[in-house]
């Protein structure tokens, strides 16, 4: 088990699970980071005393500021602040920030080879082939907290040094709207695509689980975590979401890892690893579950699924467009200034004008980024 914890989104829904079960376990949070929830980030600094925590909101930060006074606590703001987060303080590093914002942070928090409990798909999906690289020539542990990508390293740990894996199956559970034909989803509502059937998330990953474009960032992430390409991968939608993913090794064997949809089970296997500790919850009962079903995708319905694993395959700035571009689009959406099925559209135009192929730089990907963001704007105008 870690000795000590840095949280970085900290008053996110995998942030506050985080504390608690750092809470449970008695793990020390050295530090936290939030962006504009002061009241949240107050509450936590005088639960948790850590030593620095970040606003990433500059005003919120001078709020902040005020609001922790009366103690010791160092307040910071803005991307050197976040970074500090990082590399300054804990053993181990939760990376549960939303989006791009996490890769500068997290290439930090490896060059001082820490664990990194990466939470932030994004990292991977954006610069994956360099931050995997990174943590290798520094020695840093990446430990997967998604819970599909912690179960396929459970099933892969299980399995010891003789890897022999054949097949990853990326379970997933089709989001509220599974079965719907697209036609039917043009008028569909934040507080719609939120409502996640089995998990609670936040806003963002919730519409992401909605469009499926959740899953196909996860294919993306599982292909850099576990160096295996694209046709290593299949997607299998699993509406009970009680097999969080499976690996398939040489022999046609299958190893599977169970449980029920709570994020604190993968969050505390990221912090007790290689050990286990005592269950924050129940384990299934099977007897109540009564059966697993098991689809293939449907991708002309969900294109964002399609599009997503167009652009592992594709490699180069692709993924990084795609993934740049759909927080904009989500962004909108949650405010009302785009359409349910516009959010694929608008990522796609994105991919199409923006995508370059062949090897990426670390500067090339953050112009992709930038450029991948401002033409959502500039198409939605």
């Amino acid at each position: 088990m870690v000795s000590s914890l840095s949280v970085l989104g900290s008053t996110g829904s995998v942030g506050t699970q985080t504390l608690d079960v750092a809470a449970r376990l008695g793990i020390p949070v050295k530090a936290i980071s939030g962006n504009k929830n002061t009241k949240l980030l107050a509450e936590q600094a005088r639960r948790f005393h850590p030593d620095f925590v970040c606003a990433y909101d500059e005003a919120a930060a001078d709020t902040l500021k005020t609001m922790l006074a009366d103690t010791d606590i160092r307040v910071g703001s803005g991307m050197s602040a976040l970074v500090d987060c990082a590399a300054g303080y804990g053993e181990c590093v939760v990376t549960a920030v939303s989006g791009s914002v996490g890769l500068t942070p997290t290439l930090a928090a490896i060059d001082e080879k820490k664990r990194i409990a990466l939470a932030n798909k994004e990292t991977l999906v954006c610069a994956g082939s360099l931050v995997m690289a990174r943590a290798k020539e520094k020695g840093a542990e990446i430990v997967p907290v998604d819970s599909e990508h912690s179960a396929i390293f459970q099933c892969l740990e299980a399995q010891g040094e003789a890897r022999a894996l054949r097949k990853i199956l990326l379970t997933g559970s089709g989001g509220p709207f599974r079965g719907k034909k697209r036609a039917e989803l043009a008028s569909v509502t934040p507080a719609q695509a939120v409502a996640h059937p089995n998990w609670n998330m936040g806003a963002k990953i919730s519409v992401d689980s909605a469009t499926l474009m959740n899953k196909g960032l996860e294919f993306i992430e599982a292909m850099h975590l576990f160096s295996v390409t694209p046709d290593d991968i299949r997607v299998i939608i699993h509406p009970e979401s009680v097999i969080h993913s499976m690996v398939e090794f040489t022999d046609g064997c299958v190893l599977a890892q169970l449980g029920i949809p709570d994020m604190r089970l993968p969050i505390q296997y990221a912090l007790t690893y290689p050990s286990r500790a005592s269950a924050p919850a129940p384990g299934p009962d099977f007897t109540q579950i009564g059966s697993l079903t098991f689809f293939d995708p449907d991708l002309t319905n969900t294109p964002c699924l399609a599009l997503a694993m167009d652009c592992a395959r594709r490699g180069g700035t692709a993924p990084a467009v795609l993934s740049a571009a759909n927080e904009e689009a989500v962004a909108l959406f949650l405010r009302e200034k785009l359409g349910f099925n516009q959010i694929y559209d608008s990522v796609a135009a994105a991919v199409s004008a923006l995508a370059e192929d062949g090897a990426v730089t670390l500067e090339g990907l953050r112009a992709a980024d930038a450029a991948a963001r401002a033409h959502v704007k500039e198409h939605i105008s």
